[in-house]
């Protein structure tokens, strides 16, 4: 099968959603598959110059390709010309079409030419039809979504949502769809990391338990809650340490407030900021860690979190993160409701018992290798490749 995946950008800069493509990219092509992704040279939208990649040239990776274009001229909304001059000369030589992002106009006009050249296309939201993110920037989106991507879902093969939690909230705007719920996959580590190691590193005792938070650093993500649960953790005596990991290119100011309020404040001298981290060292944070903290507003997956739980760490997430209930089935962590007293009693009552830490452990990693694995995503995926593109060349001969 010849697949295309579609996506305005994979930069680090976009955070795991975007970076997803990837993983499953490879794994598609692990499967025997043949996938090319299309994208943009574009690398935020605050001022950072545009990714150096060779463009408009295929560029061979790990079994499969990409093909990067010029963004331009609206660098903010990741438009490009060329990429879609090139999907309207070749739509015709592939089999099926996987587009990530709504309201994105390079995503858009890919699904218009889609479908004007009959390639069965899957949409994936990217949590964009969540009603919480609607109200951005709200009339904007209700003009946007009515004249352009209402056509684009109801001409989609299916919808992609990557948990049941996403699909049942998003917005269809009336239309009646075909829909996948198909989780994010990700990479299980084969070797640990040096015990220890990360703490000597960043100069963090090892008699006391280590917090972490690995994600960018948005409003969404729930860290003004955090900081004041562990500022009552403190008031409570509780000892343990905090590691703030990631970071914000798009909003350097969100950011920047984020930092000044930790070091300014009773949690300083148990707080590390360590800024993005990739690699061995994010392997290491994520192993080392007694828990991973994530109390989202809104998360139609939490990519973090289970990269988190596939090396063992137990999770702390809001019932606003929408795999918490794969986490709660498993008994993989705690789900904690998004306001403080909530998020505190959740972090002591994980803290009270490390056997308890331990065996949830355990679990999150057996759900993460049975569920979240790439190579049960590439399966899936497939699968319901193989059956949307039958089912729309049967329809195009009725």
């Amino acid at each position: 099968m010849k697949i295309l995946q579609i996506v305005p950008s994979i930069s680090l800069v976009y955070g795991g959603p975007s970076q997803m493509v990837l993983g499953l990219s490879k794994a598609l092509a692990d499967a025997g598959e043949e996938v090319l992704i299309l994208t943009t040279n574009s690398n935020g939208d605050a001022g950072q110059p545009p990714l150096d990649v060779p463009l408009g040239k295929i560029l061979p990776q790990q079994g499969y390709h990409i093909l990067y274009f010029p963004c331009s001229p609206f660098r903010r909304y990741k438009f490009s010309l060329p990429l879609l001059q090139w999907l309207n000369t070749h739509a015709s030589d592939y089999d099926i079409a996987h587009i990530h992002a709504l309201f994105s106009p390079v995503s858009t006009a890919a699904a218009t030419l889609a479908r004007n050249h009959k390639l069965p296309y899957i949409l994936r939201p990217l949590g964009t039809l969540d009603p919480a993110d609607l109200q951005k920037k709200k009339y904007l989106k209700k003009l946007y979504g009515s004249l352009l991507e209402k056509p684009n879902i109801k001409g989609a093969a299916a919808l992609h949502f990557t948990s049941q939690q996403e699909a049942k909230i998003s917005e269809r705007y009336g239309i009646n769809t075909q829909d996948l719920v198909i989780p994010l996959g990700v990479s299980l580590p084969d070797i640990p990391f040096e015990k220890g190691k990360i703490r000597q590193e960043l100069g963090i005792p090892c008699d006391v338990p280590l917090l972490l938070f690995m994600s960018r650093i948005d409003p969404k993500k729930g860290l003004s809650l955090l900081i004041e649960a562990l500022e009552s953790l403190i008031d409570k005596g509780i000892n343990f340490h905090f590691v703030l990991a990631g970071g914000n290119p798009q909003d350097p100011t969100y950011e920047k407030e984020i930092k000044q309020r930790i070091q300014t404040s009773k949690l300083a001298e148990k707080t590390t900021i360590t800024g993005f981290v990739q690699g061995e060292r994010k392997i290491g944070l994520l192993q080392e860690a007694h828990l991973f903290i994530l109390p989202s507003y809104y998360e139609n997956f939490g990519i973090a979190v289970a990269e988190a739980m596939a090396v063992g760490t137990p999770v702390v997430v809001s019932d606003q993160v929408h795999i918490w209930p794969d986490i709660q089935q498993a008994d993989g962590g705690w789900i904690c409701q998004c306001n403080v007293p909530s998020l505190t009693q959740t972090l002591l009552t994980a803290l009270e018992d490390t056997a308890i830490l331990h065996q949830k452990g355990n679990n999150a990693r057996q759900l993460a290798s049975d569920k979240y694995s790439w190579s049960a995503i590439a399966q899936q995926t497939l699968q319901a490749y193989g059956n949307l593109s039958q089912g729309f060349r049967l329809n195009q001969l009725t």
